[in-house]
């Protein structure tokens, strides 16, 4: 006669067992208890007892583990695109890190003058520094570039018309557009010009009694070549001046350096903006700049002061931590010596390609004892600067690529690992771009697959 099969274990017996201890004090007793529940059902529901009481609890504690495990994680950026929207964009520097969390974990002065005991501004704490780094009258901060853009021409141009050439009418990464955001911001486009030419006379024919600005639009993430013409921005100043109308630009990735003095493309900074007459002057915290995601907004004070006192400021302003983190940023920019060492954005798209080269040779080294049935080798490839910044031009660097079957299961594999792996498929090769992995991290990109 067939012996009946163990009870399983109550509840209370397996978190009374001592296994249950370190899973008790890491989730508390509730979580536990509710995952010990599920197990135990499961394990009914399947006809499945006499389990001891040391796999219910690791399987209840692989539960617990991917319940409480964080969404957003650390990831390696090998796709070579180092301003990768999808993974955060710039990274931020150690000064910033530190600064962003020591405000998140305490009272601060945000919004406190210590030197008179009363109300400040929260906008003081960064606004010196830009002015400072962009010869601006004035300065504030948003939550994010297309929040800066809205923000301004609510202000300036709220009910009128705002004057664009067709050529800059963009579309960039989430469907961002440049039309919507002016239909958002209360104002009404008025296109001007064709898509590749756009004249001074045009803009004049259309200036009239309904008009409130003119905005121009820098072509971050898109080139036209061939035959085109476009308005320079003090020729364009000049007109809506003539018609005493202000001048919006947005630069989009808002480099606040020349990098020609790098040997990386030129990118026009809101400096050259501002010296070319434009009386606002919008642009982002993380891509070139390479800071926290904020909207910038520099420019004539008089028009500074309008923004700052429009409702809709308090709803798209910046927190603490981010405010402190932008803040420590601007301040390696005022030691330009050091700037391409200390600014992880800088230093990544900045990096010798045969340092990059001798990176992935030690990697590929290792992947190669690992994976002996896959060809894996080291190619000559191009990174791009990403996030809408300088499109069309492509810096050298080397990549470990990896040959094979299912190159997608692999892909997957990667991004399953500890700290993920975020490659590229290409050519019928994984593509692992080594120029965002740095001697600080690479012992601990290795480790993984040992």
């Amino acid at each position: 006669m067939a012996r009946p099969p163990s009870p399983l274990p109550s509840v209370d017996a397996l978190l009374q067992a001592p296994e249950s201890y370190v899973l008790l004090q890491r989730f508390g007793r509730t979580a536990v208890t509710a995952a010990l529940r599920s197990v135990l059902a499961d394990r009914r529901s399947a006809r499945e007892f006499g389990a001891a009481a040391g796999d219910l609890i690791d399987e209840a504690a692989n539960r617990l583990a991917a319940r409480f495990a964080r969404s957003q994680r650390p990831v390696f950026n090998l796709t070579g695109t180092v301003l990768h929207t999808n993974l955060g964009r710039a990274p931020l520097p150690p000064e910033a890190g530190e600064a962003a969390a020591a405000a998140l974990q305490s009272a601060t002065s945000l919004e406190f003058d210590l030197d008179t005991g009363r109300r400040g501004e929260r906008d003081d704490h960064v606004a010196p520094l830009l002015c400072e780094l962009t010869g601006a009258e004035a300065a504030t901060v948003v939550n994010n570039n297309a929040a800066a853009v809205m923000l301004a021409l609510n202000t300036i141009a709220l009910g009128k018309q705002v004057i664009v050439s067709r050529g800059e009418l963009i579309e960039i990464g989430g469907a961002f557009r440049v039309p919507d955001i002016i239909a958002r911001s209360g104002a009404v486009l008025r296109e001007v010009g064709t898509t590749n030419r756009t004249h001074a006379s045009d803009y004049r024919d259309a200036i009239g009694a309904e008009t409130g600005a003119l905005l121009r639009v820098h072509q971050a993430n898109y080139a036209i070549s061939g035959f085109t013409a476009a308005v320079p921005t003090p020729d364009l100043a000049a007109i809506a001046h003539d018609a005493r109308l202000p001048l919006v630009e947005d630069l989009g990735s808002g480099s606040l350096v020349d990098l020609e003095r790098w040997g990386l493309p030129h990118e026009p900074t809101p400096r050259e903006s501002l010296d070319a007459g434009a009386d606002l002057v919008t642009f982002s915290g993380d891509k070139l700049l390479g800071g926290p995601q904020v909207g910038l907004i520099v420019g004539n004070k008089t028009w500074i002061t309008a923004v700052n006192r429009n409702p809709l400021k308090r709803a798209l302003r910046v927190d603490k931590g981010r405010l402190a983190a932008l803040e420590a940023v601007l301040r390696l920019y005022q030691m330009p010596e050091t700037l391409a060492d200390r600014l992880p954005a800088l230093r990544l798209l900045t990096r010798p390609e045969a340092d990059i080269n001798a990176t992935a040779q030690r990697v590929a080294a290792v992947l190669a004892t690992i994976w002996p049935d896959r060809p894996v080798r080291v190619e000559p490839c191009r990174s791009q600067i990403g996030s809408g910044a300088l499109p069309i031009d492509l810096l050298p660097s080397a990549a470990v690529t990896i040959g094979g079957a299912d190159l997608e299961g692999l892909a997957a594999w990667l991004r399953r690992l500890p700290r993920p792996v975020v490659g590229r498929i290409a050519h019928a090769r994984l593509f692992l771009d080594c120029r965002c992995l740095e001697a600080a991290d690479e012992a601990s990109f290795i480790a993984q697959f040992r």
